[in-house]
């Protein structure tokens, strides 16, 4: 501490008398304070603190390699351009547990990478938080006596808990005792309690590791098809995906979350998946759009016969088996107070495996169904492994662990997705517009600020700059997105445009007949536009990390050339603020956005 007062106030002392120094003692000072405060003296890039932050210095060397190794059990916070913020968190750790890292590893990669020595106490914090994981271990009941009133050996589970003290605890939990019966050396629940349990118990900071074993499903005969034209090949991060699902067969897998960058193939992730455990599946997806790409892709990829995929949706009911529905039928209800009629969908059929496409977009009410099927296998797929809602632990819960990701950027330099420049430009207000915003409410201040009138005139500038190219412009407001639809006299595509309408321009586009599309949120999403090499974003959903990182996604399908995306951002306004929030996800998988102001 006395160091670090002394260099403080050297420096203080080098401003105030500055001018009164002559040269040669005001060099030798700050000669003397640079040799105290340089910290290049050891080049770490990492900075470990102890509040569990790490900064991580992007200009250091090794930095690249030290930002691979904190996205296995840190999360991004803050990420200006030169030191970015990451922090460890008990979910981030448990994470790290599932995914077979161990304590001394994490601690280990931390003080490869430290530029001073760690505080002291972080290594005890790190064993202490991932050696939860572990000590509650869910299995099949294995006694040979009826458990007990309402239980039946079939079903029934076994919570062993491997800390005297902390069955204690639990056991004195009245909340839990709802679902818990006290047994020699754990606790017996219900089979239905199973992933409520599992939520309960991770909000006390206690995770479960689940070895109870998963239903069989039905059997369905699927094999993906390579040899068909055009031919194509599993790459290796989408075997390396399937085999941290499947594992061994053993318990403890089967159900986790994949997380691969949008246009990386995802979907043939989840075929792989299902031509592995040859099982009826169901397919949750984020739209009735999505859920026909699917199918596409299935009669396209694999074996399986068209009689046999169904479409469960707004316009038709059925039930094979495997079936495709969309969160929106699942989530629908007459009002608010009656029950959801689809949920029966989820238990219609003796399911093998489910697949929740974008799991990031899970709705809440479908957690509540997922809870009751947990002896099902579960496929969380995603791009983006972050809830605006913060409800993450509870996809670690009912879905899975993160049991695969992979860096963005590493993808890109493999050629498996196109290389994206990212620029931010930001734009002035007109003089009236500046008036309105400076008088308006704050929710009123977004929309004047998306609907900025100042930013048609820089999308007009890049779309003449990139004549020629395959140009999507995507924007949150309705009447926005028509006014951009008459400048560029192009086609417009809302969540209200007829399917088969949108399939049409979906296939011009494709074909090259349409080189721009305004599209709206339907393009955060399942749209499969290979050729789309430039993204015009003019408004947002706030500051949805999330999104930012799916409408990027639009464009990286892999192609012989860059991609770019452009983001609007009225300056001087709350937009800025929200801008900073969005970028934050793809900051953390190694973008660098050029931040520029328009002035004409």
């Amino acid at each position: 501490m006395l160091f670090w007062q002394s260099v403080l106030w050297h420096c203080s002392f080098t401003e105030q008398y500055r001018p009164k120094l002559n040269n040669s003692v005001k060099s030798c000072l700050e000669r003397s304070i640079l040799v105290i405060i340089d910290p290049m003296s050891q080049d770490g890039p990492l900075i470990v603190q102890s509040d569990l932050s790490i900064l991580l210095d992007l200009h250091a060397p090794r930095a690249e390699d030290a930002r691979k190794a904190l996205g296995r059990f840190a999360s991004l916070e803050k990420s200006p351009e030169h030191m970015h913020t990451y922090k460890i968190t008990p979910l981030s750790l448990w994470n790290a547990a599932a995914a077979g890292a161990s304590a001394n590893e994490v601690v280990a990669q931390l003080e490869e990478f430290s530029r001073y020595e760690m505080p002291k106490d972080i290594p005890f914090i790190i064993k202490d938080t991932m050696d939860r994981f572990g000590i509650l271990v869910l299995h099949e009941y294995r006694g040979e006596e009826l458990p007990g009133p309402g239980m039946g050996i079939q079903n029934t589970l076994f919570l062993e808990c491997k800390e005297v003290e902390i069955e204690k605890q639990l056991a004195a939990d009245k909340v839990l005792g709802k679902w818990l019966t006290p047994s020699a050396g754990g606790f017996l629940l219900r089979l239905v309690d199973r992933g409520t349990v599992k939520v309960e118990l991770l909000k006390r900071g206690w995770p479960v590791k689940d070895e109870a074993s998963l239903r069989e499903g039905d059997p369905l005969e699927i094999n993906l098809k390579f040899g068909q034209p055009p031919r194509w090949r599993m790459r290796p991060y989408q075997d390396e995906a399937v085999a941290s699902l499947v594992g061994d067969g053993k318990p403890g897998y089967g159900y986790g979350v994949v997380v691969l960058p949008c246009g990386s193939g995802k979907t043939i992730v989840g075929m792989a998946t299902m031509a592995a455990y040859k099982r009826t599946t169901l397919i949750i997806t984020t739209n009735i759009a999505a859920a026909r790409q699917w199918k596409t892709e299935l009669l396209d990829k694999t074996d399986i016969d068209e009689s046999q995929i169904g479409e469960y949706s707004g316009f038709m009911k059925q039930v094979r088996p495997i079936t495709i529905a969309s969160y929106q039928i699942l989530t629908w209800r007459p009002d608010k107070t009656s029950d959801f009629p689809h949920f029966q969908l989820l238990r219609a059929v003796n399911w093998g495996l489910i697949i929740c496409d974008e799991v990031h977009l899970l709705p809440a009410p479908v957690f509540r169904v997922v809870a009751e099927l947990q002896a099902v296998r579960r496929l969380g797929l995603t791009a983006t492994l972050v809830r605006e809602d913060g409800r993450e632990e509870e996809v670690f819960s009912l879905i899975g662990p993160k049991r695969y990701d992979v860096p963005w950027k590493d993808l890109e330099k493999k050629g498996f997705i196109a290389e994206a420049l990212c620029k931010e430009i930001r734009i002035p207000l007109d003089e009236p517009t500046r008036l309105s915003y400076a008088i308006a409410e704050h929710r009123a201040k977004s929309r004047i600020a998306s609907e900025n009138v100042e930013k048609e005139k820089v999308a007009q500038a890049i779309v003449e700059h990139h004549r020629g190219e395959g140009i999507l412009i995507i924007g949150q407001y309705i009447d926005q997105l028509k006014r951009y639809a008459r400048l560029f006299k192009a086609p417009l595509i809302t969540g209200s445009t007829p399917e088969a309408e949108r399939e049409a321009l979906y296939a011009a586009f494709r074909a090259g007949e349409e080189k721009l599309l305004i599209v709206s949120k339907v393009a955060n999403f399942a749209i499969d536009l290979p050729d789309a090499s430039v993204a015009i974003q003019i408004s947002g959903t706030f500051g949805s990390r999330q999104e930012e990182a799916q409408r990027l996604g639009r464009i990286l399908r892999p192609k012989d050339r860059n991609s770019f995306f452009y983001s609007l951002v009225s300056r001087y306004t709350v937009e800025e603020e929200y801008a900073d929030k969005r970028r934050k996800f793809l900051v953390e998988q190694g973008y660098r956005y050029t931040i520029e102001t328009w002035d004409e």
